[in-house]
């Protein structure tokens, strides 16, 4: 039976998560938008919110999921975040093709575009590395200096993204969502020391 602080440490992540996505679904920015762009608008916002699981996932800090099965789950997240990135970015594209297309080739004035795409690519480049990991074509050194590495550029990138946008989600459970995403992904990049690998020579290679 789950304990009253894993209780109290899973709703308060679950409010994290489900509040702002519920504030934005009264937004009046809705009023004048296709089915389309509200899609990929609130794909954009569910991939801030699984966001803030996966440093948490992957540092070990939720109650009640022992390394492996929480490593499984991380892994499956980052399916996941794939899958609403591509549907914010076609959704984006099919409503207005000529700023998808500038945003995507770095021709866009706004900032967020800018921002939003460094971290787009981050994701897919991460997706690809846990591919090359999972097939063992990746040493786990170069994985996690890699990983963690993208990891950084995806939340930073997503957080500037998000606060520059002025769309559907609400300003102050915007801000406490990506803070709170700040500070769980640096605090397991410092908890899980990384860069320490940077100070390790690799093995030498077995010359028998």
């Amino acid at each position: 039976m789950p304990s009253a602080r894993a209780l109290l440490i899973w709703s308060a992540l679950a409010a994290a998560i489900l509040v702002p996505v519920a504030v934005a679904t009264t937004s009046p920015y809705l009023d004048w938008r296709g089915p389309v762009y509200i899609g990929a608008g609130f794909a954009g916002i569910l991939a801030l919110g699984l966001m803030l699981l996966q440093p948490l996932l992957a540092a070990g800090y939720l109650p009640g999921l022992p390394p492996r099965p929480g490593r499984r789950v991380h892994l499956w997240l980052g399916v996941a975040l794939v899958v609403l990135v591509l549907l914010h970015v076609v959704g984006l594209y099919l409503t207005s093709p000529p700023d998808a297309l500038d945003a995507l080739l770095f021709r866009s004035p706004t900032p967020f575009s800018i921002w939003g795409v460094l971290a787009m690519w981050a994701v897919f480049l991460s997706a690809l590395l846990a591919i090359f990991r999972l097939r063992g074509r990746l040493s786990p050194r170069f994985w996690r200096l890699a990983h963690t590495a993208l990891a950084l550029v995806i939340v930073v990138g997503t957080v500037l993204h998000a606060l520059y946008v002025d769309g559907a989600m609400e300003m102050i459970t915007k801000a406490g969502l990506c803070l709170l995403l700040l500070f769980a992904t640096f605090r397991a990049v410092i908890d899980l020391r990384a860069w320490a690998l940077l100070r390790r020579r690799p093995p030498p290679p077995d010359r028998r």
